[in-house]
């Protein structure tokens, strides 16, 4: 039986008897397809759509809707949403009827809560190398297995450094009264032996080792409060925060002065990091002057209103993680109320004492890190050894479960691929999923596993520099390839909780963006209406970028992630918004779905050659002909 297809064709403004930018449907018979054309500016350029049989009554229903959506977004008066789009803009083709498949799965008959209890509930914090990073390994492998995918496995990238884990820790006031303080361990500190009671001290902030001279031989069997008390707004805001349309119109502007801090791009004024991590190698130094004074525990604060932050960015030391940096002293986060309490006490000259008991475990001095891998396999003749990638990082800090940072992101990608199995996708080009260890201390995952397979990046070498993590350094030498660069379409990313995708970062990539501004047309009503040639940082597309490949996050709405939830206690299942992570899931799957069918590979930008950046930079010559040489 032949099928109805259903053209849109539109006609320039200004047409009598037509609306501005309203689409006219002709209807043609049509026996393999169904076209659709949508054109999205004065020039004859369109957006082409197409169906491909069989179809059923409920799918059409839907294609319908994302039809009327778009004709919606084209008679929409509204400014563009990218800034830069090239002079000669390729006509997209998109197959609509599979993009409301996989819409009809992810939103009607999602598993994307259950992946997130079996990940968050059933196994819990994620370690980088910790007994239960592996057990989420494990799990991931075995849910990708039984979502069909294929090539499932665990790929190591190298000695990460000691397995620990936290197996509980608590502290309670004992004097001047009692009560039961909030507390986690830091992650990589060593146990006290067993519980022990003592008084508390309050040492300031040292600066430098000369200050260790005052306290030397006051310390020994005492718990130090070690900082200055945390001043705590009594009127805090709300944690709560959705980008409003104003935010995302200001996230479509591109930064003239090059601040991208809002979307966590990086300094790269290695000045910055050489001050931070000096101070961090100098912390090391205060906690072996501890030991030695025989401290039994070290506690600092951590964040108020039930809610502490616990990372190595506050442990003593950043490479604790490290045999050679091995933190010298038991030591803990607690909350700042319970920290301001007694060090008002100790202030006052009043005798404070705690019980305290830091149980945590080593498990070995050179434990593998891992990224867990699975494909869906390409069937195109011609294109199948090409991948396109999507991911999140599955390992997190310990004081939550890491729902949100980055276990949102893992289950998020899990979910794309088991609706595009659901679905039985045959992609034409390869898929594949990587969930990332080792993100939180430095990217190491993705940032190994790029340069196994695609391409390296040469770090500086300055004495001043190797007290910087390598992912903070500044790049030297050039890039150097490998021949699977040209096999990598893409890779889509998702680390930033569990809001809603509202649009992507195309790194300044402007070629993309104009792809990505006409795949954003059947989804928008969804809630995904921004492009921004801004750049993300600090997260796994970074790797991917820095050796010249399309790598790319997601712009997501906040929520609280960064007022609650990231690396905190707070990190928790009943952190996540389950409308937010079925569309996130069903948009990664969108995308990534569109880019492995796809005639062509997304355009790159030019091969980054960070040999040349000094020399692009420095002063020009000649600017004042008669100054003193």
């Amino acid at each position: 039986m032949p099928v109805l297809s259903s053209v849109l064709s539109v006609e320039k403004p200004g047409t009598a008897g037509q609306k501005p930018w309203c689409p006219t449907l002709h209807r043609v018979a049509h026996n393999s397809k169904l076209t659709a054309s949508l054109c999205l500016s004065e020039e004859p350029r369109c957006l082409r759509l197409t169906f491909y049989p069989p179809y059923s009554l409920k799918i059409m229903k839907i294609a319908t809707v994302i039809v009327l959506s778009l004709c919606l977004s084209a008679s929409a008066t509204e400014k563009p949403r990218v800034a830069t789009v090239p002079a000669q803009l390729a006509i997209e083709t998109l197959d609509l009827v599979t993009i409301a498949r996989i819409r009809d799965e992810g939103l009607n008959h999602s598993h994307v809560m259950e992946y997130a209890s079996g990940l968050f509930d059933g196994i819990g914090a994620r370690l980088t190398a910790s007994p239960d990073f592996k057990k989420a390994e494990q799990w991931s492998l075995d849910q990708l297995r039984r979502l069909g995918a294929s090539n499932v496995h665990a790929e190591s990238w190298d000695d990460f450094g000691m397995g620990w884990q936290q197996i509980g820790t608590s502290l309670q006031l004992t004097a001047p009264s009692t009560s039961t303080f909030l507390a986690q361990a830091t992650p990589w500190s060593p146990a006290t032996a067993g519980e022990v009671t003592g008084e508390v001290i309050a040492v300031p902030p040292l600066k430098e080792e000369k200050d260790f001279d005052k306290w030397k031989g006051k310390l020994a069997g005492k718990i130090v409060i070690y900082g200055d008390a945390p001043k705590i707004n009594p009127n805090p805001a709300n944690l709560l925060e959705h980008y409003d349309e104003a935010k995302l119109e200001h996230f479509r502007s591109y930064p003239l002065d090059g601040d991208q801090n809002e979307s966590h791009v990086l300094s790269n004024d290695p000045a910055v990091w050489e001050k931070a991590f000096k101070e961090m190698a100098f912390l090391e130094k205060v906690g072996h002057f501890f030991a030695d004074e025989h401290v039994v525990a070290v506690l600092r604060p951590a964040g108020s209103g039930g809610v502490i932050h616990d990372d190595t960015g506050i442990s003593l030391g950043w490479f604790v993680y490290r045999p050679e940096h091995k933190q010298a002293i038991p030591s803990a986060v607690i909350a700042s109320e319970a920290f301001g309490r007694m060090h008002r006490l100790v202030s006052h000259d009043v005798p404070v004492s705690v019980r305290i008991n830091i149980a945590t475990h080593f498990y070995g001095d050179h434990e593998p890190g891992n990224n867990v891998i699975a494909e869906i396999a390409g069937t195109d003749p011609a294109l199948k050894d090409q991948v396109v990638m999507l991911g999140g990082h599955l390992d997190c800090w310990i004081a939550g479960t890491g729902a949100t940072d980055d276990g949102a992101g893992a289950i998020i990608a899990l979910e794309a691929m088991r609706i595009l199995r659901a679905l039985n996708i045959q992609p034409r080009r390869t898929i594949r999923v990587a969930l990332w260890g080792g993100e939180e201390q430095g990217v190491f995952g993705s940032a190994r596993y790029v340069s196994s397979h695609f391409g390296t990046v040469s770090y500086s070498t300055k004495p001043e520099e190797q007290l910087v993590p390598e992912f903070l350094r500044q790049q030297a030498g050039p890039v150097t390839i490998k021949p699977d660069h040209a096999k990598l379409d893409a890779y889509f990313n998702s680390d930033n909780g569990t809001g809603k995708f509202l649009g992507i970062f195309a790194e300044g990539n402007s070629a993309a963006a104009a792809v990505f501004q006409q795949w954003a047309a059947p989804i928008s009503d969804l809630g995904f209406t921004t492009i921004t040639l801004r750049s993300a940082g600090s997260t796994d597309h970074v790797s991917f970028d820095q050796v010249g490949l399309p790598g790319f996050q997601f712009i997501q709405d906040p929520r609280d992630y960064e007022t609650r939830s990231a690396h905190t206690n707070q990190d928790v299942y009943e952190r996540l918004s389950e409308p937010d992570l079925k569309q996130a899931a069903v948009i990664m799957a969108i995308f990534v779905y569109n880019t492995a069918q796809r005639d062509e590979m997304l355009p790159r930008k030019p091969l980054p050659h960070p040999e040349l950046e000094e020399q692009r930079t420095k002063p020009l010559e000649g600017i004042y002909p008669t100054a003193a040489k």
